[in-house]
Parts: C-alpha cells; structure tokens; sequence
C-alpha cells in the first residue's frame, strides 16, 4: 500500500495573512495540523493544558522551521471558565482570527469522569469545550471570515446522542459516550454552518476525521485512568507500520488541513481519508453519514449545548 506524503497531498496556499488557532496541538494529529500550516506561513496559536510538552513541540517545529510563528496559550478545554479566561484574552487582542482547528479530544476513560464543571469528561470535553471557545472566539472569527472545522471520529458513524442521560449518570459506556461526544462535534460543526448563513455571521464551518492513525488517544494516559497501551493501538500500531488499512499520524491529519485551509473546502462539508471504509488513505471530500443528517438533532443540541455552557452565540 503506498503512503500518502504529507508535504504533497493537500497543496496548502500560503497562508502568511492568517492567524489559526489549533486545539490539541501539543500531541498527535493536532501537532502534524499546525506544523502544515505553520510551514505555510500561517501565524498558529497553539492552546494546550501541559504548558511543558507544548515548549517542547514549539520547540521542534522551530527547530524544523525557524520562520514559524507560535504562540502557546494555556487552556482546559474541561474548565469552562479556563475556556472563558482564553476567550477574553484572545477578544482582548482583538487581532481576527482566520482558522479555528478544533482538534483536541480524549478517548474512552475506562471509569466515568467529570469536568470541573460535573459534565461527563468526553462530552464535556470533545464537544461543550469546543461549543464554548468557538462562541466566546465568534467576534474574532467574524472579523476574519473565518472558517471553523471541527473534528469527528469514525465511532460517529452509528452514533446517536443519549438524550435521555447526556452526561451517562446512570450507566456509563466508554465507548458510546465517545462515539456521543464525537457525533456531538459532528452537529455542532455542521449547525455552524447553517446558523452563520442564516446570521449573516460570515463564518464558515465544515467538519473532518482522521480514519485511524496510530496516535496517543488510545496509548496509555495515566491522566484518563488508563495506565498501559489498549490492545486496540498496538494493532493499530502494527498495521500503520506495514501500510495496511489504516494511516499514519501524518496522514491522519490532512483531512482537516484539507477542510481548513483549502479555498476549495465547502461550507458544510465533510472531509476524511478515502480508503477503505475511512480507515486511512488521502483525504477527500466524503458524504455526510447517516446520523450527521438529522437537523433537529444539532439544533436541538445547540440550545441544549448553549443552556449547558452559559455560552450564547453573539452575546460577546
């Protein structure tokens, strides 16, 4: 199986007039995202919770490109108010924003956890931190007419929102409150879109997934409770190394280069890779899955996702 060469397959324009920020960008495919665009020439704000691991990857990409422009930023995407704070100082700036690559996640805690803020912690994290910094950044990204890409996962395909028990009180699933959160950046992504037409906000959203790639999401992360690799990513591992199914980390990242940076990239539209079932391969423009296209599920989850965050769109 050949690999997809990541400084080649998706043809990034220049992009030395734009500022982007990338969530998740200390780790994995967030990493691989903001390095293209800072190779780019893309001024790249990289907000991360470990500020020590973020020095370390600013210092990499500076050490393979030292034009780059970085700015770290602290944020937690599982504070709310860590997401205001972030939100007030990048308003505060008042410099537009062009790209908002809303990346970051975590996977499948073995044990239900919350939030400061007693949401459950993919839920919370995945899809109300993101919820939140996007409507708190809307200003910006309106000034720059900005495009917003939001970052789902493959478990979306058969995903359904547990409106019954958002935050998996009663019994907790580690794998379905992940495929939830994921489905939940799907819509949200994707009522974006609509609400800025119909707004006149003059954003743009569209949404991307990575297939499957060998990143951290399923190693050990003593952090979520999980203290040794999954056997899921040692195969993963296996098969990437010899080219079969899945991606790379480097390749798993250019469908949300492709969705983001691209003046081609619709508005409302969904990129991942194009091989077999979305495991991996180049990344390509795919049709919506079945459960991305129920409008009354993302508009329901905006004014659920709005009450929950104390965050109302154009209110800042």
């Amino acid at each position: 199986m050949s690999r997809t060469n990541p400084e080649t397959a998706v043809p990034v324009p220049d992009l030395s007039d734009q500022r982007a920020i990338v969530t998740g960008a200390s780790d994995g495919i967030g990493r691989r995202i903001a390095t293209r665009l800072a190779a780019a020439g893309a001024e790249v704000i990289m907000p991360v919770r470990n500020q020590t691991k973020g020095e370390h990857v600013v210092a990499e990409i500076l050490a393979a490109q030292p034009s780059a422009r970085l700015t770290l930023e602290k944020l937690d995407l599982s504070s709310l108010e860590s997401v205001a704070r972030l939100g007030e100082k990048l308003r505060g700036d008042g410099t537009p924003i062009h790209l908002l690559i809303n990346n970051a996640g975590l996977m499948t805690p073995p044990n239900r956890q919350t939030t400061a803020d007693g949401f459950e912690i993919q839920f919370g994290t995945n899809h109300l931190g993101h919820f939140a910094l996007t409507g708190h950044l809307l200003p910006l990204l309106r000034a720059g007419n900005g495009r917003v890409t939001s970052q789902t996962s493959i478990a979306a395909r058969r995903a359904a929102i547990n409106w019954d028990d958002l935050n998996w009180n009663a019994s907790y699933d580690d794998g379905r409150s992940y495929a939830q959160s994921k489905i939940a950046c799907a819509l949200f992504g994707l009522e974006l879109s609509r609400r800025s037409r119909l707004q006149g906000w003059g954003v743009t959203s569209n949404i991307s997934h990575p297939g499957v790639a060998p990143s951290s999401l399923l190693a050990a992360r003593p952090e979520v409770g999980r203290d040794a690799d999954t056997m899921s990513v040692r195969a993963i591992r296996w098969l990437s190394r010899h080219g079969l199914l899945v991606g790379t980390v480097e390749s798993a990242a250019l469908p949300a280069v492709m969705a983001a940076a691209l003046p081609s990239a619709k508005d409302g539209g969904f990129y991942g890779p194009t091989g077999l079932r979305g495991l991996g391969g180049p990344p390509g423009e795919q049709k919506l899955w079945t459960p991305m296209r129920r409008l009354d599920d993302a508009a329901r989850l905006w004014t659920v996702s709005e009450e929950l965050t104390g965050v109302t769109f154009g209110s800042f």
